[in-house]
């Protein structure tokens, strides 16, 4: 099988004189090279719901009919809209931007004449925005709410039921030194929500309408040296855009990087490795060097490559030097060239808990008469993938299976700002449960989470494109597909290509082109194509929900990724007659028709609940759709815990399993999902955010993490009952305990009388106790592995709420501005045990350098705007996030207090 390798992210970042190699969300600065977080100090506006905006539009958009998003997240896509061209746009001054990311010079675009917008008071320098609210970047203008409860709102369920739609504005004041003269200066957007267009000094520089890519604008021949320059941002988020809560504005890290006019290109460098062994690895480098004077530039490019430890540090030691190479750049072009070196010994990249994430960096420095002009920094790991048809994953030559998550890109209730640490959180949470891939579903995420894969070594499909040229939304972003689809798809590699945990590139979810035959198949090519440009190295795929083997679509990719199909679509007897997608099983029939490609599960599951709530009666089956008095209540919009249920197109993770187990030529699955996230609240509508997450949206664990990491981590001794034992309202009545453990057999007590000793089938992955009879007191299991005890649980019936009691995640945060302290307010009674049906309201205050920037409960149905420092507690547990204040070092502390309940104090540390 061919070797794959690969190499990290492409981190614009200087070298200095400390060891540490900086992260992708930190200010470099040295003489040759700065990128400066411009991110704090924006002033900002947005045109209130129903309010005349400007015309500044990047193009026109189809009139909404139909504002029904509720709709099935498997229907299928329909055809575009045909619109008549405009004149009064800026779409043709706004492609350019893209010129770069376009491989045929034919091809690009050349700018008309004029400054459209110029006239406009917005982007002006001499405009007074005083009164415009003063925000910091990454800034998500929607999370805020209010939530929007009445029965026809202007943002539906399907987008969060917050007000992400609409026109806003960012402006900031920037100075550029006098000494700058001469220098090449960029304004880089990790992120922004969307069709986003750029002024500087009131003159129109460029924009980029797709929301989840990284991309640059030049702002050189726009600046004015030695004086204050005016930056103004237009940013456009359209109603009936996506599926989910996309989130709104300048969500991602905002740059203000500085160079030589010659110097390395963005995302410039691409670091490739073969003929890897334990004893040695071939280091293959090419790197892009542009020359923006207007005279032929000679230059040597001199690279070293280090360790990197776990810490993030440098090591003293150079680990191989490429050799120096002399190269001649002709005025205003770009010039590749390439290098290789090997080094001995390498320490590979591969995931965890059986292999380390090393990592390396390649520090190139460019040298012009033997004085240094530019450095620049490329993270990267080595390791030997190989993608067996049979086998599945091998990483460095051991079998990985993929125990994997989808997750979208919002932080719950920080909504889709970025913040470091909160996704940090969340990774970690997921290591726990014992997955070791993610899938970034359905977009490429913010480059600092690339990052944290990298150094915590989980697995990564990186993906692009929810919709091709057929549409989900009417205004998704098939409107820009034509013209956009080969700059998106090239930035998206180019960026990530250097990162070690992305093994696939995926360039489709679920994409309406799988019913167009072989003309969907042409669009898969191309895009394949471009990719593969970019990036050899790596296979392609695509996640496909309705595409059989002998359809053109799947013949295409590189690797088989499957949404649902593996284990069967709607086979529930419930669903015969429908119109909608029913699928039979298919892991056979692709493994038939492509013996030599790899199969995965893009998706799986899409099983539904709500932490904590329990519903009867239980279903006798594996797994089950969600319908009242089975499994789910549409009056109080809630599914029940007992892990049964899936949305109707999906399966209960037991199902999953045993058809995984099955199929052991499968590579493994990526689980729908690893978070609740905001909008698609299938099936409730009504509802703020998802239900199918194993963890729900504050963070807290669903039953379903423990059967998850019960399969999933067999070594750990675990086991885990549900439902709860407060059931006053069930004396006698049939009330079922069910049991996940990583063992292969348990025996139940209720009140110490044994309930009997139930051992797992081949097949089975949880033990049932399907008629008991509940009683207040004490459940108790111990569970056993090979005939030894493994792990014990006891549940008992609590009294009523009588105290708060407050933990954290850590108890120290830096004091930057960005450091998140995630703390647990549990509610408890006088024995200390936490009450899992209460609901009582709870309201904070802080004290000290920092402040409460969100709570939350997990309850997809709760509409308290997620700043509030009041909130309802749901099913025993609430959530409070604090932020550090820039700058100030102190004690934080934090109180819960609730009506008749002993209050709870908490200090932490910002150091």
């Amino acid at each position: 099988m061919k070797q794959f390798k690969i190499i990290p992210l492409l981190y614009i970042l200087v070298i200095s004189n400390s060891s540490l190699i900086l992260s992708a969300s930190e200010t470099t600065k040295t003489a040759f090279r700065q990128r400066i977080s411009i991110n704090n100090g924006w002033h900002f506006f947005k045109y209130g719901s129903g309010a005349k905006v400007d015309n500044l539009i990047y193009d026109i958009r189809p009139e909404v009919t139909d504002n029904n998003d509720s709709k099935a997240a498997d229907s299928k896509p329909t055809e575009a809209i045909k619109l008549e061209s405009a004149n009064n746009v800026l779409k043709l001054w706004i492609l350019p931007t893209g010129n770069s990311f376009i491989k045929d010079p034919r091809k690009r675009y050349s700018r008309p004449a004029g400054n459209p917008g110029g006239d406009f008071p917005f982007v002006q320098s001499n405009f007074d925005d005083n009164a415009w609210e003063t925000v910091n970047l990454p800034h998500d203008w929607a999370i805020k709410g209010p939530f929007q409860t009445v029965s026809n709102p202007e943002v539906g369920g399907g987008m969060g039921r917050l007000p992400v739609n609409g026109v806003a504005w960012y402006r900031k004041k920037i100075d550029i030194p006098a000494d700058d003269a001469g220098k090449s200066i960029f304004l880089d957007i990790d992120g922004a929500m969307s069709y986003v267009i750029v002024w500087c000094n009131g003159k129109l520089v460029g924009g980029w309408p797709y929301g989840y890519n990284s991309w640059r604008v030049d702002l050189t021949p726009y600046t004015l040296p030695g004086k204050t320059n005016q930056l103004a941002i237009r940013v456009d988020n359209p109603n009936y855009s996506a599926r989910w809560y996309p989130g709104a504005g300048l969500y991602r890290n905002v740059w203000l990087v500085k160079t030589n006019p010659v110097h390395v290109n963005q995302y410039g460098t691409y670091i490739t490795t073969k003929n890897v062994t334990p004893t040695s690895a071939t280091i293959n480098l090419e790197t892009s060097v542009e020359n923006k004077l207007k005279k032929s530039a000679n230059i040597e490019a001199v690279t070293k490559i280090y360790s990197i430890d776990s810490n993030g540090y440098k090591s003293a030691d150079v680990v191989a030097n490429f050799a120096p190479k002399q190269v001649t750049i002709a005025a205003g072009e770009s010039s590749k060239f390439e290098s290789s070196v090997t080094i001995n010994n390498p320490k590979l990249w591969g995931p965890p808990p059986t292999q380390k994430p090393n990592l390396y960096v390649a520090v190139t420095t460019l040298l012009s008469n033997k004085k240094v002009i530019d450095t620049y920094e490329t993270r990267f790991g080595i390791r030997n993938i190989e993608y067996n048809p049979d086998k599945g994953l091998l990483v460095n030559g051991e079998h990985i299976s993929i125990k994997g998550v989808n997750q979208h890109h919002d932080l719950g209730a920080l909504g889709s700002a970025f913040n470091t640490r909160a996704a940090e959180r969340q990774l970690e949470i997921l290591r726990e449960m014992g997955c070791n891939a993610i899938r970034f579903s359905h977009n490429p995420p913010a480059p600092e989470l690339l990052e944290l894969t990298d150094k915590m070594g989980f697995l990564v499909i990186d993906e692009i494109f929810d919709s091709w040229e057929r549409k989900k939304t009417p205004h998704d972003f098939h409107l820009i597909f034509p013209d956009w689809a080969e700059q998106d798809a090239r930035a998206f590699v180019r960026r990530d290509r250097n990162c070690p945990s992305i093994i696939m590139w995926s360039f489709g979810n679920e994409v309406g082109e799988q019913y167009t035959g072989e003309d969907g198949a042409k669009i898969a090519a191309r895009l394949g194509g471009y990719i593969k440009e970019e990036d050899p190295t790596r296979p392609t795929t695509g996640a496909m929900n309705y595409a059989k083997p002998d359809m053109p679509l799947p013949a295409v990719l590189d690797v088989i990724g499957l949404n649902y199909q593996g284990e069967g679509i709607r086979q529930d007897p419930v669903f015969e007659g429908t119109d909608r997608i029913r699928t039979a099983p298919q892991y056979d029939s692709y493994h038939q028709k492509f013996p030599n490609k790899m199969i995965f599960s893009t998706e799986t599951a899409s099983a539904a609940s709500s932490r904590g709530v329990y519903l009867f009666p239980v279903s006798p089956k594996t797994s089950a759709p969600i319908r009242d008095c089975e499994g789910g209540d549409s009056k109080l919009c809630q599914v029940s815990s007992y892990e049964l249920h899936a949305v109707d197109f999906g399966s209960s993770a037991d199902k999953v399993f045993s058809a995984l187990d099955h199929h052991p030529f499968v590579a493994g699955e990526f689980v729908w999902n690893g978070f609740d996230y905001i909008g698609e609240p299938t099936p409730y509508y009504e509802a703020r955010s998802s239900y199918t997450g194993i963890i729900d949206l504050a963070g807290f664990k669903k039953d379903r993490f423990y059967l998850y990491q019960a399969h999933w981590r067999p070594e750990l001794p675990m086991v885990h009952i549900l439902p709860h034992w407060n059931w006053p309202d069930r004396i006698r009545q049939i009330t079922p305990v069910h049991i996940f453990t990583s063992g292969d057999e348990a025996e139940l007590f209720l009140n110490g009388k044994s309930l009997g000793r139930k051992t797992k089938g081949q097949y089975g992955y949880r033990l049932r106790w399907d008629s008991v009879r509940y009683e207040p007191g004490e459940l108790k299991v111990i569970a056993y592995k090979n005939g030894n005890k493994w792990a014990e649980e006891i549940v008992r019936t609590t009294d009523t709420p009588s105290q708060l009691a407050i933990e954290t995640d850590r108890n120290e945060i830096q004091a930057d501005g960005k450091g998140l302290a995630f703390i647990t307010v549990k509610i408890k009674d006088q024995h200390g045990l936490t009450v899992p049906v209460a609901n009582n309201q709870i309201e904070f205050s802080i004290d000290g350098p920092g402040e409460i920037i969100a709570t939350d409960n997990g309850d997809p149905t709760n509409m308290t705007p997620f700043p509030s420092r009041t909130r309802d507690a749901f099913n025993g547990l609430c959530l409070v996030i604090v932020r550090s204040k820039s700058g100030v070092k102190g004690k934080i502390t934090i109180t819960a207090k609730s009506t008749g309940l002993t209050e709870a104090h908490l200090t932490i540390t910002c150091k």
